[in-house]
């Protein structure tokens, strides 16, 4: 009796490992789990990482076979993922297919059944953005310009170059001799207001190179560093909080001398707009930027007193019968008390330096469109920052963009300084890639807007 047990048992486990080989070499396919995007989805965020998540560590074929809206991709397997590599545009459904047989698991069993799945990127945000400016009666130009930023925003963006301190095309030279093409937007500045007169060293009546550019289908924005008396008595001027004693909490109070300035400031640069204004030339006009940093005066007492400047100069301007002006606010992180307000503003600008994470960027541009959903967004100055290419791809869609210069490189067009590709905020490298994007508009590609 024992022996036959022995031999029933042996003849058991026989029989038992046969059948756990024969499981072993027919094995268990990979399970789908999930999917981001989940099949179904709306609104989806053009930065979203297409992937496809199993149950156990899988491989891809050489030739698998995924395709997008059916056209093959290039895909990625992760341990337990499978990354697609797809750029995604706005307003647009997807739909997503891995054949049987696509995925492999460690023990070589392929996908057994297909996956599909299907979902839908956010609509432009152009959809939403404001149709009209502040300003009651724009000028026709100044409606073209921003008809047409509005028409292209989040599926285009326009180039820009600041220019070498203040009233010249420096770098946007600079920039045609690294590329072969000019940027569209080219920034000014009033900087040297205080000290401009004809005759002078500076003169900001005298506005023949931004004519010369908008005539050549070029935008123009122009800001203003405003330099006031570092005292009350003084001759010398600043516009860092820490060289001037200006009170900006006092500057729209009647019979104040800081309110004397600001009068005659804004009297001076209204000479320099009417003059832009009488030959039909619009401006993206961006004052007191960077105002929730504190280390500009008007930005020195808070937001209640930046804001109430803000106001004051637009009622001035519109009191002057100035209606060549966009208006664009330069918002700060953490700043929301420092917003003039929607009836003063047409864009909002924001300055990132020495951010090289596009992630990063992409999520703070959404965040600002979310904060401000009916205005056009603008990448107003930057510097050291992911070239444009990339970050338009992984989803900030500016509306512009505009690096700093560079004073030692671009300050002498004729200089040996000048042939070089380096550059503190945007070297050639930088720009060449960034107008191989087919989404960056270059002045050549601007229409007339007169």
């Amino acid at each position: 009796m024992g022996r036959y047990l022995s031999l029933l048992i042996i003849s058991l486990f026989i029989l038992s490992a046969c059948k756990g080989d024969d499981d072993t070499e027919k094995g268990i396919p990979p399970v789908f789990i999930s999917s981001i995007p989940a099949n179904g989805v709306q609104n989806v965020g053009i930065a979203t990482e297409v992937t496809v998540t199993f149950d156990e560590v899988v491989t891809l074929k050489a030739s698998h076979g995924i395709t997008v809206n059916g056209t093959q991709v290039q895909a990625a397997a992760q341990f337990t993922k499978v990354v697609l590599e797809v750029s995604l545009t706005m307003g647009t459904q997807y739909t997503v297919r891995i054949p049987a047989g696509a995925v492999i698991n460690t023990k070589k069993v392929p996908l057994q059944e297909s996956i599909e799945f299907s979902f839908t990127t956010k609509p432009p945000v152009s959809d939403n953005i404001k149709q009209s400016l502040v300003l009651e009666n724009p000028s026709p130009e100044a409606v073209k310009v921003y008809n047409f930023m509005r028409s292209n925003y989040g599926s285009k963006i326009i180039s820009g170059a600041m220019a070498n301190v203040s009233w010249n095309i420096n770098e946007a030279i600079w920039v045609h001799s690294k590329t072969a093409k000019y940027p569209a937007l080219n920034g000014f500045d009033l900087i040297h207001l205080y000290a401009s007169a004809p005759g002078s060293w500076i003169n900001y009546e005298d506005v023949s190179v931004i004519e010369n550019w908008w005539n050549n289908n070029g935008l123009v924005t122009l800001m203003w560093h405003w330099n006031v008396p570092k005292n009350q008595s003084s001759t010398e001027y600043a516009f860092y909080t820490n060289e001037t004693t200006f009170d900006i909490s006092r500057a729209v109070q009647e019979g104040t001398w800081e309110n004397g300035v600001i009068k005659a400031d804004l009297a001076k640069a209204a000479i320099t707009l009417k003059k832009l204004q009488e030959k039909n030339i619009p401006v993206l006009w961006r004052p007191l930027h960077e105002a929730a940093g504190t280390w500009f005066w008007w930005g020195a007492k808070g937001a209640e007193p930046c804001k109430a400047l803000w106001r004051f100069m637009f009622n001035y301007f519109k009191d002057e019968g100035l209606n060549n002006l966009i208006w664009v606010w330069t918002v700060e992180t953490n700043d929301d008390n420092w917003y003039p307000g929607n009836e003063y503003v047409d864009i909002i600008g924001r300055d990132i330096y020495h951010r090289n994470d596009v992630v990063w960027i992409a999520t703070h541009y959404e965040s600002i469109q979310n904060k401000y959903p009916d205005k056009i967004v603008a990448l107003s100055e930057c510097g050291d920052v992911s070239n444009i290419a990339s970050q338009w791809n992984t989803g900030a869609t500016w509306s512009f963009f505009m690096p700093w210069y560079d004073y030692g490189r671009t300050v002498n067009t004729s200089g040996a300084e000048f042939s070089k590709d380096d550059h503190t905020h945007a070297n050639a490298a930088w720009w060449v890639t960034s107008f191989a994007n087919p989404n960056v508009i270059t002045r050549d590609q601007m229409p007339s807007l007169k």
